[in-house]
């Protein structure tokens, strides 16, 4: 029995759309589930070193939720590059002012650090109302448990 290794046109070739309602979902199980997407691991024909992910459309970003009492806790740091720039924000400003980008991060951290996780976070959209605009593409809209 020989190993499979997928080659980078048999990984274009199938490439889908999935698209996930965020409305009242936990914001780790988004996370989790579009990062496994992006990077293939749901299909047979998974390479580490290829990309082989389909493409993931997120929307109603401004309602994802989180537990707890992590709402209140959480806080996103950002170094400008200056000495002294170090810049903080809470989770409740930042979903107010770009729920967008507070689901981005939480994606492209589950995703490798590397050129290609790079690649796969491009393969990412957010909006954060439930319209987009890749209605052509026909996404197919994944379940989450709640």
């Amino acid at each position: 029995m020989s190993t499979f290794i997928a080659s980078a046109d048999h990984a274009a070739t199938g490439a889908r759309w999935h698209l996930i309602d965020a409305d009242g979902q936990v914001l780790g199980r988004i996370a989790t589930k579009a990062a496994r997407i992006l990077q293939g691991k749901h299909k047979a024909t998974y390479t580490p070193f290829i990309d082989t992910g389909d493409h993931v459309v997120v929307i109603n970003a401004a309602k994802v939720k989180l537990t707890g009492m992590k709402a209140g806790q959480k806080i996103y740091h950002r170094y400008t590059g200056y000495p002294g720039g170090l810049r903080s924000e809470q989770y409740d400003k930042k979903l107010a002012r770009r729920p967008e980008a507070v689901v981005e991060d939480a994606i492209k951290g589950m995703l490798p650090h590397t050129k290609l996780g790079r690649a796969m976070a491009g393969k990412l959209k957010v909006y954060r109302d439930d319209k987009h605009t890749h209605a052509a593409q026909k996404p197919e809209p994944l379940t989450l448990a709640k």
